[in-house]
């Protein structure tokens, strides 16, 4: 290996690692405030890339129907405790549940938006598939959100192959690119930069500075924190634990599929490639002990860099090595960590 092959690996780690510490940092968020390991946290980033490219070729993604059944469900539940609270409490949930999925399938059936110009495109992405994570954790987590870990860890497993076989259902099982946010390419020193990968390393970078503000400065980002650190606490402080779980899905579920749309003209995204990215992601949360957000986010970039020499040295055992990463980090954690049973 010479040092501009070396270069070249450490562009693509750096570029990787920087999609799993966004990644990790959800995975860290989530289980932070909910204590749910969310598995299904990779199925964001298939689905946002994968929404992305069928709204290019002119399709109506399956996302779009999901949205809007998930609505109905949400409505048909909550609807009742709304109407007690209420008029301008039901007004909101059949705004935010029916209305507003109706408005998004009626903008991308009437304006086709293979025409509008990719930015638009990308936020139209955001628009559907973001708000699928507070669905999903008012019909599937919100229930049981005092249950153990590990029931909570089963509904996470169920999720996720629930939303892998409707992904397929969805989108079929053809993998799916889009175009590059930027042609643009530097080269500096015999090693070439993409624009794309600027674009991905850049708001990687802008989106934690961003996270970092919202936790340290605004009052929903305290909230957060405060849930986080002793829920019962935070909910004796009129801090509500069922929001907060909300926010943290919707915090979720922007970054996934954020990510989705970043690496989507990078690499073919299929159905399922989610879930691999997501379990990396997920390797640099155990890194930070799904609890420290820039250990979380070193471990990430650790993972990226791994990974891109791995498949240099050995391409056919890269997954192997990188998922391996995770016993020396558990042993260790387990021999010097005070460990606490759970209350029952």
């Amino acid at each position: 290996m010479d040092l501009q092959i070396a270069l070249l690996l450490g562009q693509d780690g750096i570029v990787n690692g920087a999609i799993y510490a966004l990644l990790a940092l959800a995975l860290v968020l989530v289980f932070a405030v909910t204590r749910v390991i969310f598995i299904p946290q990779g199925e964001f980033v298939a689905y946002g890339a994968l929404t992305l490219a069928s709204l290019q070729a002119g399709g109506t993604p399956g996302t779009l129907w999901l949205l809007l059944a998930l609505g109905v469900a949400v409505t048909a539940i909550d609807a009742p405790a709304a109407w007690r609270q209420g008029g301008r409490r039901l007004v909101e949930l059949v705004g935010w549940q029916l209305i507003y999925p109706s408005v998004i399938i009626a903008l991308v059936l009437g304006v086709p938006p293979q025409t509008w110009p990719l930015g638009l495109q990308a936020l139209l992405a955001l628009a559907v598939v973001v708000p699928l994570g507070p669905q999903l954790y008012r019909l599937a987590y919100q229930p049981i959100a005092e249950a153990p870990v590990l029931i909570l860890l089963i509904v996470s497993v169920a999720l996720h192959l629930a939303l892998v076989g409707l992904g397929l259902l969805f989108f079929g099982a053809e993998g799916s690119r889009t175009p590059a946010f930027s042609e643009l390419s530097l080269d500096i020193g015999g090693l070439t930069i993409t624009g794309q990968s600027l674009w991905v390393v850049g708001a990687s970078a802008v989106l934690i500075v961003a996270l970092y503000i919202f936790f340290e400065r605004s009052l929903y980002g305290k909230a957060l924190r405060a849930t986080a650190i002793n829920r019962a606490g935070a909910r004796l402080m009129g801090i509500s634990t069922t929001l907060a779980g909300k926010l943290s899905f919707l915090l979720a579920a922007a970054i996934g599929a954020l990510s989705g749309i970043l690496i989507a003209p990078i690499t073919t995204v299929y159905y399922d490639t989610g879930f691999l990215v997501g379990l990396k992601g997920f390797v640099g949360a155990i890194v930070g002990g799904l609890a420290s957000y820039p250990v979380a986010a070193a471990g990430a970039l650790l993972v990226g860099l791994l990974e891109s020499f791995s498949s240099f040295w050995a391409s056919a055992f890269k997954e192997v090595i990188v998922f391996t990463l995770i016993i020396p980090v558990l042993v260790w954690r387990s021999l010097t960590t005070r460990h606490v049973e759970e209350e029952e």
